[in-house]
């Protein structure tokens, strides 16, 4: 399993940008595809995006556009880089591990980080 801390969240006036990073430690299964989730208040986990090991991406449609994810495997870190902020982009952002396969999930990710939190301001 994974060990996942997530770092970079703030509070950013709507429009602006953050970028988050998630460190990773320990060995990743062979399905090595890292995912990005949010959570608002009262709200269930969703989907952001994610990458894989060789760097292809992928992302959820609410996003697309304004959010990108990169990776530096030397470091073991992903990024999440959060472009064009609104106000409905508030909540935790975690990133996630370990994948199972099938869809990208809460389900199918096994390893999880602590979050970081992003409020966007109007």
């Amino acid at each position: 399993q994974v060990q996942l801390v997530e770092s970079g969240g703030g509070l950013v006036q709507a429009g602006g940008s953050l970028r988050l990073s998630c460190a990773a430690s320990g060995r990743a299964g062979s399905r090595y595809t890292t995912g990005w989730f949010r959570q608002a208040t009262g709200k269930e986990r969703e989907f952001v995006g994610g990458i894989t090991w060789g760097g292809n991406t992928f992302y959820a449609d609410s996003v697309k556009g304004r959010f990108t994810i990169s990776r530096d495997n030397a470091k073991n870190t992903v990024y999440l880089q959060l472009n064009s902020l609104k106000p409905e982009d508030t909540a935790v952002y975690y990133c996630a591990a370990d994948w199972f396969g099938g869809s990208y999930s809460v389900t199918n990710f096994r390893s999880w980080g602590q979050g970081t939190q992003v409020t966007v301001s109007s």
